[in-house]
C-alpha cells in the first residue's frame, strides 16, 4: 500500500491556490477540468516531493461544506518554523498556535482546513513574538 493524496473540498479557488501556492509553498503538479461532473482536480505538492501530495477538489455549482475542522488537519515539515510563521503573517494569515516551542504551529486555509506546520529536526529554541504569542481562534 502506498500514500497517494489527501483530497480537501475548496470553495474559492483563486483563493485557495493563492494560500497553499503563493503563500503555503506548494507548487501545482497537475490540474484535470471534469466538465461532464462539473469538477476541476488540482493536485499540489511540496517542492521537491511529490510523494505526499494534495487534491484540491472544486465543485463549479456552489455548495455550502461543513467546517473543516471535522477533517482533521494537513501536517507539513519546514526548515525554519519561525520563517516560515512570519511569511504567512506578512502574507495576512492569522497563526492559530504559534510555535510557542519552537516546534509547532497551526494555521488555517480560506476554507478552514487545519494545517500543522512542525519544524524539520530538532525544535528551535524558543523566540519573541511566538513564545508570548496567544492562540486564535481554532486551531
Amino acid at each position: 500500500m502506498k500514500y497517494l493524496h489527501t483530497m480537501v473540498r475548496v470553495t474559492d479557488l483563486d483563493a485557495s491556490l493563492e494560500f497553499y501556492c503563493s503563500q503555503l509553498g506548494l507548487e501545482e503538479i497537475r490540474r484535470i477540468d471534469v466538465e461532464s461532473g462539473r469538477f476541476t482536480l488540482i493536485f499540489l505538492a511540496a517542492p521537491g516531493d511529490e510523494s505526499a501530495q494534495v487534491e484540491l477538489t472544486y465543485n463549479w455549482d456552489p455548495e455550502p461544506y461543513a467546517s473543516g475542522r471535522n477533517f482533521g488537519h494537513l501536517a507539513y515539515a519546514v526548515d525554519d518554523i519561525y520563517a516560515t510563521c512570519q511569511r504567512l503573517m506578512d502574507a495576512g494569515v492569522s497563526i492559530n498556535r504559534p510555535p510557542r516551542d519552537g516546534h509547532m504551529a497551526f494555521v488555517r486555509s480560506p476554507d478552514q482546513i487545519s494545517i500543522e506546520l512542525l519544524q524539520k529536526g530538532d525544535p528551535l529554541p524558543e523566540q519573541e513574538p511566538w513564545r508570548s504569542m496567544p492562540n486564535t481562534g481554532e486551531w
